[in-house]
């Protein structure tokens, strides 16, 4: 039995300061760009302004990228192009910098956090900053058997809200948020379309590393067993984490729920994020409007989430990769709509409404005697012509 009470996220979590949103759409009314001409960029800055409570809006100086990492044991079953248990190589490639999130955040001056939740390998292989968090080494078979107990489930949750509160209180001011997973996006298919009710091949897409149709089929019969033992449990969501999800999903859903307490926006990457914020969205209604969609990242599972919170990505270019990467892509799009919402100069004032009837009445009657006067001077001091003589 968990001690962990989730509906307590519905009263800590409040929606960003409407008044201020006002406050500053107004702002961007009187700026020297016409309202509409910037597009999205004019929504992203007074959102800003509204998750800040701050018009202008202040520019985004702290971001960070955060991963939470795991292995699943559903993809002992093939339904990934790598390996079962070769997460940790991926969170190696990230911290020795040859992952794209790597390169991405490392050109940016962005920090990147890598979690361990769940990775199956050595935790004496990674740094103990990555692994201190870990619940256990590697998920359990979701088609067949539970990916966590209750309490695993529990003690990871607890960790993401812990994160997130380590990352509030540094000072972090945006996260992108990914994961580093292999077998996560056929857990994240199971959550999305036990969620929206839908059939598992509407959710199975192929992956940040493309499968064949072989192995599409495999996952999406995967994902058909998973559902069948999510269903009986949708009234409780961290039962459905335990049952279907992982440790690293209980922790990114840990994480959005409390970044949300915090007042900290988060961008969102990729379908397993996208899914986790589903199950986010079932505990607290508010909690989306604290978060973005990073990109499209053509997962038909993160379609159907990003529809469900009505979320609309902020870039489509395709990519697949996972990992924080599209993320870091749309995070340039997020600061220049803040620099533009702040930065741009204001219409310059109109003049001054003319003067009231009455000073206008005396203003015509001193200009009409005026000329007059100026009409009667130039009558008399126009020259006659000489009288003749005889």
């Amino acid at each position: 039995m968990s001690s962990l009470n989730l509906d307590d996220f519905t009263d800590l979590i409040e929606r960003p300061d409407g008044g201020v949103r006002r406050d500053a759409e107004a702002r961007r009314e009187r700026q020297i760009v016409p309202p509409g001409a910037l597009g999205r960029l004019d929504e992203l800055g007074e959102w800003l302004a509204a998750a800040q409570s701050a018009v202008p809006v202040r520019p985004i100086e702290q971001p960070r990228v955060v991963l939470f990492a795991g292995d699943h044991g559903v993809a002992e079953l093939g339904v990934s192009a790598r390996a079962a248990g070769s997460a940790g190589e991926l969170v190696r490639e990230i911290l020795e910098g040859g992952r794209p999130v790597s390169v991405l955040a490392r050109r940016a001056g962005v920090p990147v956090r890598i979690v361990d939740m769940a990775l199956d390998c050595d935790p004496e292989s990674l740094p103990e900053a990555v692994v201190r968090h870990r619940v256990r080494r590697g998920s359990g078979r979701i088609d067949v058997e539970d990916a966590l107990t209750v309490e695993e489930a529990e003690a990871a949750f607890r960790a993401g809200v812990a994160v997130a509160d380590e990352e509030a209180d540094s000072g972090t001011d945006l996260v992108v948020l990914g994961d580093v997973s292999v077998g996560g996006t056929t857990a994240a298919g199971v959550l999305v379309a036990a969620l929206c009710g839908t059939d598992a091949s509407v959710v199975t897409g192929r992956g940040g590393l493309a499968i064949d149709d072989l192995m599409w089929m495999r996952k999406c019969a995967a994902i058909r067993d998973a559902l069948r033992r999510a269903r009986p449990v949708l009234g409780d969501q961290l039962q459905l984490l335990a049952t279907v999800g992982g440790a690293d999903l209980a922790a990114i859903t840990g994480f959005l729920l409390q970044s949300a307490v915090r007042k900290m926006p988060v961008v969102l990457d990729g379908v397993v994020v996208a899914a986790c914020a589903l199950v986010g969205q079932r505990i607290a209604f508010r909690a989306p409007d604290w978060w973005l969609a990073a990109h499209n990242s053509g997962e038909p599972g993160q379609a159907k989430a990003l529809d469900r919170m009505a979320l609309e990505p902020l870039l489509d270019q395709g990519v697949k990769v996972g990992e924080g990467a599209g993320g870091m892509l749309a995070l340039p799009m997020v600061q220049a709509a803040a620099a533009l919402a702040a930065e741009l100069p204001e219409q310059p004032e109109k003049p001054e409404k003319p003067l009231d009837s009455e000073d206008s009445e005396d203003s015509e009657a001193a200009e009409g005697s005026e000329a007059a006067e100026g009409s009667e001077a130039a009558e008399g001091s126009g020259t006659a012509e000489p009288a003749e003589t005889e």
